[in-house]
């Protein structure tokens, strides 16, 4: 069974609902998975921007998530640790945890939810750059999925 990626706001390619969103309050949207390999050790995500023009902003990293965990709840808290031994890495506004979409007006910006279920731990600090997980994960993805969520901001 091949590992998926879900939310229950927002489905597959439609739009990420506002409270999500810097227009509203800016949560985390609920999130739960499936399919994650039996040797799985850990599991990181990533959500990033990839319209953006200097290159994809990153958004949310959490890392080193418990294998036996599948869900991460809406409004996940901005600390660097959250229950168990899931981490936060820091995101483009310079913050630890999640910072919603909240593209330029215009066009709809597409948000990558990237699931990675790992051969190991990261064990990486607090805080730790979209950069620095991405690096300390080569060579030990096992597999991903992904889920995309659309957003373009209101007015002028």
């Amino acid at each position: 069974m091949a590992m998926v990626l879900r939310s229950d706001a927002f489905p597959d390619g439609g739009n990420i609902p506002p409270k999500y969103t810097c227009e509203g309050d800016n949560l985390s949207p609920p999130l739960t998975w499936g399919g994650t390999p039996a040797r799985t050790r850990s599991c990181a995500l990533v959500m990033d921007d990839p319209d953006v023009l200097l290159g994809a902003f990153t958004h949310w990293v959490v890392f080193d998530l418990d294998p036996t965990i599948s869900a991460l709840g809406e409004g996940a808290q901005a600390a660097s640790q959250l229950p168990g031994s899931t981490i936060q890495g820091k995101n483009g506004f310079g913050k630890v945890g999640y910072g919603g979409p909240c593209p330029p007006r215009g066009r709809p910006h597409h948000y990558r939810f990237t699931l990675y279920a790992l051969d190991d731990l990261l064990r990486l600090a607090p805080g730790s750059s979209k950069k620095q997980v991405l690096g300390a994960m080569k060579g030990h993805i096992i597999e991903q999925t992904q889920l995309v969520g659309l957003f373009q901001r209101n007015g002028r």
